[in-house]
């Protein structure tokens, strides 16, 4: 039984919320991911934001640009964590996107992670759902610390090369 539900409003959003899906496959946590129009299909919208957690989904990541209403219609019907992806737009760059996720009324909260911001979404559910599960938990703590270790790798590397060696 998928624990995240990914939702998009178009196809296009597919490679930014794909990176989402990337980080849950790296943790093993199990994902459903859909195509559903909050403006072009409402129905199938509604039933699924009203049913997701019955079907056991914890958290719903939901990418959408422009208007981006299916965020915050998502956490307007389903009652857990909700996380927005701004999708970058070539009229207002995401701007509106990322305006609209972050300005929701009092009581319907949208996280939201900066534009075209899948994989930070994935690692945010992750988060959410280590909450409850240790074993998730650790495997963060690593993921960390391997993070931390590439950093340290890579100023050592500056360190003995140089500016214009490392760069090469």
């Amino acid at each position: 039984m998928a624990q995240i539900g990914i939702v998009m409003g178009s196809d296009s959003d597919l490679p930014v919320v794909a990176k989402a899906a990337q980080v849950l496959e790296e943790f093993g946590v199990s994902y459903e991911m859909r195509i559903i129009s909050a403006h072009r299909e409402p129905d199938v919208f509604f039933e699924y934001a009203k049913t997701a957690e019955e079907r056991g989904i914890k958290v719903i990541i939901a990418g959408a640009g422009m208007a981006a209403h299916l965020p915050g219609m998502m956490a307007a019907l389903f009652p857990l964590p909700v996380i927005g992806i701004p999708m970058h737009s070539a009229s207002l760059g995401g701007a509106d996107s990322l305006y609209s996720m972050l300005q929701m009324p009092p009581g319907i909260p949208v996280a939201t992670v900066a534009i075209d911001g899948g994989r930070n979404a994935g690692l945010l559910a992750l988060r959410i759902l280590a909450v409850s599960d240790p074993d998730l938990c650790g495997k963060l703590k690593a993921y960390r610390q391997t993070m931390q270790q590439e950093v340290q790798k890579k100023d050592q590397m500056l360190q003995e090369t140089g500016y214009a060696r490392y760069k090469k």
